[in-house]
């Protein structure tokens, strides 16, 4: 279980946490100083943020969260996701995410941070977190789906297909999923062929026009999965969610 990184001119961040990349509390961080690190090297030229097994990820592992006395794992899985979050949108260089089965609550954070979505033919993007009893990454998923059906999927927790966010231009490509990994190459080779001062100028000035500022939505979304901590109701949705119901 860990993130991988292959570095070059195109790095590749993998996240590999069988069986269904349901992340624990170090991975998300862990993913966020992969990422970090490998938008500090001068020779990456561009990211692909891919993942190994069923699905893109699972979101946070909330059996972790249960399994842990006390709100130690719910306190550094919120900061975790948020700094892997951050690290995807203030990485200097384009992040591409290659995207293929289930890509669900942290899984939306990160692709809707991403600069762009490559997603397999089998890919679906949802947010249940209602009913885990949490809220967060409405941010992230308001970058890929328009408003109303953004609140849709909040409150009724239902998913979208790959398909349904190429048509809205939120996923460039949508490809077999034999071909994902080397789709989401060939983007980024087109990318880092390009004059890499130009390159991080254009991601930092197009960090700099965006409308909301993303890490701050998001802290004030992870807010109200505190006090529904606080109040019982996340603990009680987390358990039903362990317990299979």
């Amino acid at each position: 279980m860990a993130i991988e990184v292959r570095h070059g001119a195109v790095t590749e961040v993998v996240i590999d946490f069988p069986p269904v990349n349901a992340v624990p509390a170090a991975g998300w961080h862990a993913l966020a100083e992969a990422v970090t690190t490998a938008g500090a090297d001068p020779e990456t030229r561009a990211v692909v943020l891919a993942a190994d097994g069923r699905g893109f990820c699972a979101g946070v592992d909330i059996k972790e969260m249960q399994r842990t006395a006390g709100h130690e794992a719910l306190l550094a899985a919120n900061r975790g996701c948020a700094a892997a979050f951050a690290a995807v949108y203030d990485c200097p260089v384009p992040v591409i995410a290659a995207v293929q089965g289930f890509c669900l609550g942290g899984g939306v954070g990160l692709a809707g941070n991403a600069d762009l979505v490559v997603a397999s033919d089998d890919a679906t993007f949802g947010l249940p977190e209602v009913d885990r009893g949490a809220l967060g990454a409405a941010t992230h998923l308001a970058r890929l789906v328009p408003h109303q059906l953004m609140r849709t999927m909040v409150y009724t927790c239902r998913p979208v297909t790959a398909w349904e966010l190429h048509r809205f231009g939120t996923v460039l490509e949508v490809v077999p999923r034999a071909g994902l990994r080397r789709a989401a190459r060939r983007v980024a080779g087109e990318i880092a062929a390009k004059d890499p001062v130009v390159i991080r100028r254009a991601k930092e000035s197009l960090n700099g026009i965006d409308p909301i500022d993303v890490k701050r939505s998001y802290r004030f979304e992870q807010g109200f999965t505190f006090e529904l901590n606080l109040n019982g109701a996340g603990d009680r949705a987390r358990q039903r969610f362990v317990d299979g119901g």
